[in-house]
């Protein structure tokens, strides 16, 4: 059974809902600030095992909408970039970029461990590591085949996969704990949650002077047009990175495509902002949800059953790992304060998950706690640039030492 498109957008509707409801009535929900997205999209993820338990019905969604969401969201996140913020997030932005690679180490040879303990080949574990974690689906699926084809693991993808997949969910219900735990531990001075932080994390909704701008059809189109705008010249930017040899994901070039046209266009023509604050950061909340939505409530949990076991010991064990190095790590190098806290959210997605998964993460804390505008930018272009640029480097040296 199928929903195409159009269904799938309006059921990931519903499922939201549903998640904004049970974590306004359940407090562990609330006080760990777990995103609404997965609240409820593993549930229906979980119903959906069940009912293919019971009588084999497999449920799928056509996920094309959830994809264009992806951009819009990492556009919003461009089209609020200022030069000025960008550069003092600079020196940050290397230490995290530094530090994320140290990680990517750590993590496979995490996986090796765990591989060699429970007597399987080496590279089950790299596959268990950075290629799938750090990776995502995506990295998993693309060295699939190096794997079986030239190692000999003929179930490589289904292997990749499947830890993908559990550390997606992993990632999902890491961020929100990691920053309570640090914001109580070192009682962080932390900004006061407006109305403006609360509407949205990743993009603030208050004009220079403070003040809150109404929202209008006009300031939605508006806002629509420049994202469109940024998509547009995404597209073109990517596809000439593509005739050059470079692989760089679609999304970060909507951000890159986004940061340049905010930068340039008011300067050149008499605009003062391309997107009104407020209306950018509705459109941004939206688009995120209704993503990780999608992505969680379509996972099928029933095709990785048979490798759960070896899988759930290696994650397991990276989990674990990711939790301690953020802790003790990644929030020592990056400042010990509350931008610092909010990174350590994120970097649990990014660690097991995905870059929309730790902006989840930090977006959650943002609304209880308030903004942090550094996070917002330095993570996303850690996750959806250097981190897939490192992770090849890194993932071929491991193969030359255990393939």
């Amino acid at each position: 059974m199928q929903f195409e498109s159009f269904a799938t957008f309006n059921i990931a509707i519903v499922v939201l809902a549903i998640g904004r409801w049970l974590n306004r009535k359940v407090a562990f929900l609330r006080d760990f600030n777990i995103p609404e997205p997965v609240t409820s999209g593993l549930l229906v993820c979980l119903l959906l095992a069940l009912i293919h338990a019971i009588n084999g019905t497999e449920i799928g969604f056509n996920l094309q909408t959830r994809d264009f969401l992806l951009l819009y969201f990492f556009a919003a996140i461009g089209l609020n970039a200022d030069i000025k913020t960008l550069l003092s997030g600079g020196w940050p932005l290397l230490i995290l970029v530094g530090t994320t690679v140290g990680y990517m180490l750590l993590q496979n040879l995490t996986g090796i461990g765990m591989a060699a303990l429970l007597g399987l080949n080496p590279l089950v574990g790299l596959l268990g590591g950075s290629v799938s974690l750090l990776g995502g689906h995506g990295t998993a699926i693309a060295w699939a085949p190096r794997f079986a084809e030239s190692h000999g693991i003929s179930n490589a993808l289904e292997i990749g996969i499947a830890c993908a997949t559990f550390g997606l969910v992993l990632a999902s219900l890491m961020g929100g704990p990691i920053a309570r735990i640090l914001i109580r531990r070192h009682r962080l001075k932390t900004p006061q949650a407006s109305a403006a932080a609360s509407a949205s994390s990743a993009v603030e909704g208050a004009t220079p002077d403070g003040a809150l701008e109404p929202v209008t059809y006009f300031t939605l189109l508006g806002t629509l047009f420049w994202l469109n705008v940024s998509l547009g010249l995404g597209e073109v930017l990517h596809e000439l990175l593509k005739a050059a040899g470079s692989n760089l994901p679609l999304f970060v070039c909507c951000l890159f495509a986004a940061i340049f046209l905010t930068n340039t266009v008011p300067r050149l023509l008499p605009i003062r902002c391309l997107a009104a604050p407020r209306s950018l950061a509705i459109v941004s909340d939206i688009a995120l949800g209704i993503f990780l939505t999608m992505s969680l409530m379509s996972l099928q949990l029933w095709t990785i059953a048979s490798l759960a076991g070896p899988i759930l010991a290696i994650l397991a064990a990276q989990f674990v790992v990711s939790f301690l190095f953020a802790l003790f790590v990644v929030f020592k190098v990056m400042g010990r304060d509350y931008e610092a806290a909010v990174i350590c959210a994120g970097f649990g997605g990014i660690s097991l998950g995905a870059t929309p998964t730790a902006m989840a993460n930090m977006s959650a804390v943002a609304q209880t706690y308030g903004p942090a505008h550094r996070a917002f930018i330095i993570v996303p272009l850690v996750s959806g640039f250097f981190v897939d640029i490192s992770n090849a480097v890194v993932i071929q040296r491991f193969l030359n030492w255990f393939g």
